[in-house]
């Protein structure tokens, strides 16, 4: 299947090898530490990255559980394509400084060449002195090659240790984050109109696997259709797989895990619903919210507004794909492996709207970071919502100099994303009474307004976007 978006990354790894090609004899090696989320297509882009290089390259991907002997007997065997592959033709090594060292001896002296070591955090797990060797060869050998050592991996608690201060590697790589296909992305993957595209982002939540199934101009109900016949499209194998890789049925992290991604928000919320009949003791909820959104599997959300307020926070699902997954598909697919995929089709229907209004707003919110300072707000650089403990009312959108406490407060608004309902008078109303409450927020503030369908004549907003404004915010 041909490849399709990531420019951006593309071009972040081609400056790389450009800045490598153009390095100094005493210093030409580049170390980029490349982490995402597990399926997000970071060892496709990768290989991509490699094969439109021209240049000679080494990918190798480790294996989970195996013996470190093994591992390294295979990594030098993957060597086999480099141009001084010979000099280490039937190497046995006996730790990972000789297997480095091993690398480093293939590559090439006189151009530019590319090594791809996949799945690291397992290289870690496997052997404690995977790191240490990794930072002796570098320093000694491989920083001198004219080569790009991109070092991949989905867990990001240890990514990120990887670089931490006091640790072998630090200091020593740039970090790059592989995030799923943004709006601009998905619809040119799909050649939909914006406001479908934002339709298809949610489900797919731009993980390129499912978002390549679903075909060009395919509406979302017949995309979903075609999923809920058939057990093995991804859709619904995604989400299962990705969640395995990292926390099993039976841990307490997917308890937490499902209990935010089928609504819940709050703290009491989520530990009377992860935790059965008896709720979940506050000592043990902390530390796995805390870990959840380490990993980036979760997000914490404050008010956005000139007070502090701790006491009022949020959690949400990071990724649309995984919150459309646990909303609907997780209790679906037992359908639709029974052949009743009808039944599952009814029970999105039923809350897509509702479902939908919610999962929308923080693609705006971040979209209308992206697109403010080219709409007249230069210094606006946050984005976001406030609510009280009653959540009544609650704003959708509030524009700021900062977050989570903002020293000034630019906008407020509200977001109408309907099939075929304007924004209109009622909700301008309704906006301009509960605005006031928004600390920072005063009669002069500009308000503003994010709909789906546009907006009623005579309505006086100070601005307002609609879907092609949010993809364009991605171009």
């Amino acid at each position: 299947m041909r490849f399709k978006g990531r420019a951006a990354d593309l071009d972040l790894l081609d400056r790389q090898l450009s800045t490598v090609a153009a390095g100094n004899a005493d210093s030409r090696g580049r170390a980029v530490i490349m982490t995402g989320r597990r399926r997000v297509g970071k060892s496709r882009l990768a290989q991509e990255f490699c094969d439109r290089s021209g240049r000679p390259y080494v990918m190798f991907q480790a294996t989970r559980g195996r013996r470190p002997e093994a591992e390294r007997a295979d990594f030098v065997s993957a060597l086999s394509g480099l141009p001084e592959a010979d000099l280490v033709a039937g190497f046995q090594s006996g730790d990972w400084n000789q297997a480095l060292r091993s690398l480093a001896i293939a590559l090439p002296d006189d151009t530019p060449s590319i090594a791809v070591i996949d799945e690291v955090p397992w290289l870690v797990e496997q052997d404690a002195e995977f790191e240490g060797a990794l930072q002796t060869v570098w320093d000694r050998y491989l920083s001198a090659k004219p080569v790009l050592l991109v070092l991949v991996g989905s867990d990001l608690s240890v990514m990120e240790a990887l670089q931490a201060y006091g640790r072998p590697f630090f200091g020593r790589a740039a970090k790059m984050t592989v995030r799923p296909l943004h709006l601009a992305d998905v619809q040119e993957m799909t050649g939909l109109d914006a406001a479908d595209a934002v339709d298809a982002l949610l489900i797919t939540g731009g993980f390129p696997e499912v978002v390549q199934s679903w075909r060009e101009g395919m509406s979302r109900q017949a995309f979903l259709q075609e999923a809920a016949s058939n057990p093995l499209a991804p859709l619904l194998v995604a989400g299962e797989l990705s969640l395995l890789g990292e926390f099993p049925e039976t841990s307490q992290s997917r308890a937490v895990l499902e209990a935010v991604g089928t609504g819940e928000r709050t703290f009491s919320a989520v530990a009377a619903q992860a935790g059965g009949g008896g709720g979940m003791l506050p000592g043990t909820l902390s530390p796995l919210l805390s870990t959840l959104q380490t990993k980036q599997v979760l997000v914490a959300d404050l008010p956005l507004s000139t007070k502090a307020d701790s006491k009022n926070k949020r959690y949400r699902v990071a990724d649309p794909y995984l919150r459309f997954w646990l909303a609907f598909l997780q209790r679906g697919i037992p359908l639709i492996e029974r052949g009743r995929g009808d039944l599952a089709l009814e029970r999105i229907e039923r809350g897509w709207t509702s479902w939908r209004g919610r999962a929308v707003e923080p693609l705006i919110r971040e979209s209308l970071v992206r697109l403010l300072p080219d709409e007249g707000w230069p210094t606006t650089e946050a984005v976001g919502g406030w609510w009280n403990r009653q959540n009544n009312p609650e704003i959708d959108l509030v524009g700021a100099d900062r977050e989570p406490v903002a020293r000034a407060v630019h906008f407020v608004g509200s977001i109408k994303w309907l099939d075929s309902k304007p924004f209109g008078g009622r909700e301008y109303q309704a906006l301009a009474r509960d605005m006031v409450v928004v600390p920072g927020a005063g009669p002069d503030t500009p308000l503003v307004a994010v709909s789906r369908c546009g907006v009623e004549k005579g309505i006086p907003l100070a601005v307002h976007w609609g879907p092609d404004d949010l993809v364009r915010a991605w171009r």
